[in-house]
């Protein structure tokens, strides 16, 4: 069993998160897959985000705002 530092985008709402999670890789058939603190992690940020507790979120992950750059053409 090995452990892979990555990144998972969370959105919610106006908002995207990039949460820092460790990826376990082994031989089953389920690899790769986040410890369940990773998962509980990515619940929070997704919860912070909803309530618009951007603080709480920026604690955890990397936090942007989304807005549009244009408008699709008809």
């Amino acid at each position: 069993m090995s452990h892979r530092s990555g990144m998972k985008l969370v959105r919610e709402g106006a908002y995207a998160a990039d949460v820092p999670v460790d990826f376990i890789e082994d031989e089953t058939g389920w690899s790769p897959y986040l410890s369940p603190a990773d998962a509980y992690k990515l619940d929070d940020v997704r919860k912070a985000l909803r309530e618009g507790d951007l603080e709480a979120a920026a604690r955890l992950a990397r936090v942007f705002r989304l807005e549009p750059v244009g408008s699709a053409a008809p």
